[in-house]
């Protein structure tokens, strides 16, 4: 089955956004993720960052860009459960990890963080709706 058929045939609460609204919120949210965390990888190969503080970056950007391909290539609900909860987990930690640095790095994540907590919502209802 097709990554779209299968979705579509998933059941999903009724406030599940249109997936061309979800398309919409990543073509905003990926160039201030690209910008902040190209900005702080950056500074952290120049050493003008402390390692410690791109981890949470780097972990953030590994288990954001593993969704698409264990959702809708694998099609695994519980694996994309936990690893949207990574994504989740990572976002306040890069927050307070990055604030004594550079505050507008910290601030530009709001957005981020408000639907990565909408999106994990979503997905833990339909893998528990799903099970």
């Amino acid at each position: 089955m097709n990554w779209r058929d299968w979705y579509d045939a998933l059941n999903k609460p009724e406030w599940t956004p249109d997936p061309s609204t979800i398309s919409l919120i990543w073509q905003i949210l990926y160039p201030i993720i690209l910008v902040t965390f190209g900005y702080v990888f950056y500074r952290a190969l120049r050493k003008q960052l402390p390692w410690s503080v791109a981890i949470p970056f780097a972990i953030n950007l590994i288990a954001n860009l593993a969704f698409t391909p264990i959702q809708f290539g694998l099609q695994n609900l519980p694996l994309a459960a936990i690893d949207i909860a990574i994504v989740w987990c990572t976002i306040p930690w890069m927050m307070k990890a990055i604030w004594p640095h550079h505050r507008w790095i910290a601030l530009a994540q709001i957005p981020y963080f408000i639907w990565v907590s909408i999106a994990t919502v979503l997905q833990f209802t339909i893998t528990v709706n799903n099970l």
